[in-house]
């Protein structure tokens, strides 16, 4: 009968478990395992899945012998939300539990109202400028030619700033939409690093910096080449632009206690150690105006941690104000 009930779970689609009288999870199929991020066979589902709408919810199946829905949260990396319905099996003690997945459709909804809030407060600067501009055009500067040549710069500025926040926006959108999702493909850390690199070297001669690159030999870790290549160019492009008054940018790659690491390294003013834990908010600015003024978006850091939370990695920040930054990013290794 056990071997039955085992079967017929490995073929539901959702992530499902059956609970014992004991309260031990007897039996699990591979959508569960990934949900719980361990093997749940042998545990106690109670401290699996640590949630009082759950924990309530399976008294009452037991009590009542009659199936419960609740919504619940397991926290994890990133933490996801469930719908779980908990029905006994026949008449004996065993519950059934089956755990639809609702992360995804919540995000969505979340991030429709945080993109519409986000998009029009950070807009309104860019706007109200080219509105004013094409409002001078059409009355005082209307036959003024150098007057217009200024004001077409600024309008153009103005309309580039605003397709950096949408495309940013955009980026930060479906990342998070995903970040459930570990991707798992083969990438080489070094050619990461070796194509970011070739990427920035005019921004990099353009702004008098050096960039040097310590890595020996490949770095093999688990994970999306594209968004990798996002995050080390997003590291790299900051340090050119924020710290790059030290003259030099160092890029190391290595291998370090099963991860492979990133770390990228400026000379530059440093930042002070109150904005750290909140460099990678949205929109967070150590300096609004430099930022801006420099072509920011406030999202470079917040697609950084995001695409790092996806790949189950770790993000760290470590400045010394007039000695630079080093931001080190740490991804677990491709295991074949």
């Amino acid at each position: 009968m056990m071997m039955a009930t085992a079967e017929l779970i490995a073929a539901l689609p959702d992530a499902a478990l059956v609970i014992g009288a004991d309260g031990v999870v007897s039996a699990a199929n591979a959508p569960a395992q990934e949900a719980l991020q361990i093997p749940p066979q042998g545990l106690i589902a109670t401290t699996l899945i640590r949630h009082s709408g759950f924990v309530n919810a399976l008294g009452e199946a037991r009590q009542a012998g009659q199936p419960v829905t609740t919504d619940i949260e397991i926290q994890g990396r990133p933490p996801r939300q469930f719908s779980a319905h908990l029905a006994p099996i026949g008449k004996g003690p065993e519950i059934l539990v089956v755990l639809r997945d609702l992360t995804r459709e919540q995000r969505i909804e979340r991030m429709r109202s945080d993109f519409v809030a986000n998009a029009s407060h950070e807009m309104r600067t860019p706007l109200a400028a080219i509105i004013g501009t094409i409002e001078t055009l059409q009355g005082p500067a209307r036959n003024d030619a150098k007057a217009r040549e200024t004001f077409l710069e600024t309008m153009l500025l103005q309309a580039r700033r605003m397709k950096r926040l949408i495309d940013d926006l955009l980026t930060l959108s479906r990342i998070e939409l995903n970040e459930h999702v570990r991707p798992n493909a083969r990438v080489d850390l070094l050619d990461v690093v070796r194509q970011a690199k070739s990427n920035l070297m005019a921004l990099a001669k353009e702004s008098n910096v050096d960039l040097k690159t310590e890595a020996s030999r490949s770095t093999l870790v688990a994970g999306d080449a594209d968004e990798l290549l996002q995050v080390t160019q997003n590291l790299i492009e900051n340090a050119i632009k924020y710290g790059g008054g030290g003259g030099a940018v160092e890029i190391t790659c290595l291998e370090q206690k099963g991860s492979g690491v990133l770390r990228v390294q400026d000379f530059g003013r440093g930042i002070a150690e109150d904005h750290i834990p909140r460099l990678t908010e949205r929109f967070y600015r150590v300096s609004t105006q430099e930022s801006r003024a420099r072509g920011g978006t406030g999202l470079g850091l917040a697609i950084v941690k995001h695409i790092i939370s996806r790949h189950r990695g770790k993000l760290e920040i470590s400045s010394q104000l007039g000695k630079g930054s080093t931001f080190s990013v740490h991804i677990p290794r491709y295991v074949s």
